[in-house]
């Protein structure tokens, strides 16, 4: 089969299309810059210039695929241009999918996120959840928009499109938020965490591989939580302490205390520009707020099956302090 990607330079694109290759398949990608794709190259890919902002850009590489893999978007915390991530996660999506409409491809898979439950409060709730309560933050806000407002009245109207969830994805080269803590702790830098901050951990392996599962087995018109199992993080760097010997942060901030002091940085930001976890937006973001999905209808349709955290975290954690030169019970050397 030959399939197009969006997103393959990403944490989550990359896992997948080297899992398509793999398995057997031709992959086509586009790149902003496809000089700095070389890894995608050397396995064998397609590459081409194009933007997912661009609807033009992706006609020539999408023409004659048998499906398409639209795992692009951009995830920032504390961002300041919220109107380019509407770009890129709203525009960016109607381009994708009218462009498959328009190509008659006979099977899409799109990338959104638990995230667009917004805090579950404590509820492990599944695909058919809708939150009542306004957005964290902006990657909130446009994803959902991407997947309700956009995806799904295209699905409405006949589109073959399958939506997958994940969760919070972790692994090696991970650069988000709570990847920027872990590599933090493992330093031996990060001595607050937040209380009650809640999540359901799946390795980017296993999430590449409910990907191509989506696309094999999934139905058109349905959605498809493909998150791990959940744990807080403090629960998770307390188990590395047991693990490793790097001490887990003994000041736990209580989700009042941050939403209070989210509350001062948001003033703060009117004078000085403030980003990522120190940003009153990254600071609601784990302000004892719970990302929680349920994989049973994904283990039930697509034989979806996660590794156990323990497993994955222990293999992420062992790979980051060898790149980082981290003995265990010891900070950066």
């Amino acid at each position: 089969m030959r399939y197009f990607i969006t997103g393959a330079t990403g944490f989550i694109g990359g896992e997948v299309t080297r899992q398509l290759v793999e398995a057997g398949h031709d992959v086509v990608a586009i790149a902003r810059s496809p000089e700095r794709a070389g890894d995608l190259v050397k396995l064998g890919v397609s590459v081409h210039q194009g933007d997912i902002t661009d609807k033009e850009s992706m006609r020539g590489p999408m023409t004659g695929v048998d499906g398409i893999f639209h795992v692009a978007g951009w995830y920032e915390i504390g961002i300041r241009d919220v109107a380019r991530m509407e770009r890129i996660n709203v525009e960016g999506t109607r381009n994708v999918l009218e462009l498959m409409r328009e190509l008659a491809i006979p099977k899409g898979v799109y990338t959104s996120t638990v995230g667009v439950f917004s805090n579950t409060h404590g509820q492990l709730v599944d695909e058919s959840y809708r939150h009542a309560d306004g957005f964290i933050n902006a990657y909130e806000r446009t994803k959902w928009q991407a997947h309700y407002e956009v995806a799904e009245p295209m699905i409405r109207d006949g589109l073959p499109l399958v939506i997958v969830m994940p969760g919070l994805v972790y692994g090696p080269g991970d650069t988000s938020l709570l990847g920027e803590m872990l590599i933090e702790w493992l330093r031996g830098r990060l001595w607050v965490a937040p209380g009650g901050a809640a999540y359901c951990w799946a390795h980017v392996e296993d999430t590449a591989r409910g990907h191509l599962l989506a696309m094999e087995k999934g139905v058109p018109g349905e959605s498809y939580i493909i998150a791990g199992e959940p744990a807080t993080f403090a629960e998770v760097v307390q188990k590395g302490e047991e693990w490793f010997g790097i001490p887990a942060p003994r000041i736990t901030v209580s989700p009042g205390v941050a939403r209070a002091l989210a509350g001062v940085l948001g003033l703060v930001e009117k004078v000085v520009p403030l980003s990522g976890a120190y940003s009153a937006e990254g600071l609601r973001t784990v302000a004892g707020v719970s990302y929680y999905g349920s994989n049973a209808k994904a283990r039930r349709e697509l034989g979806f099956d996660p590794r156990p955290l323990e497993d994955g975290l222990r293999a992420t954690v062992e790979h980051e302090m060898a790149r980082l030169g981290i003995q265990p019970g010891r900070g950066t050397n």
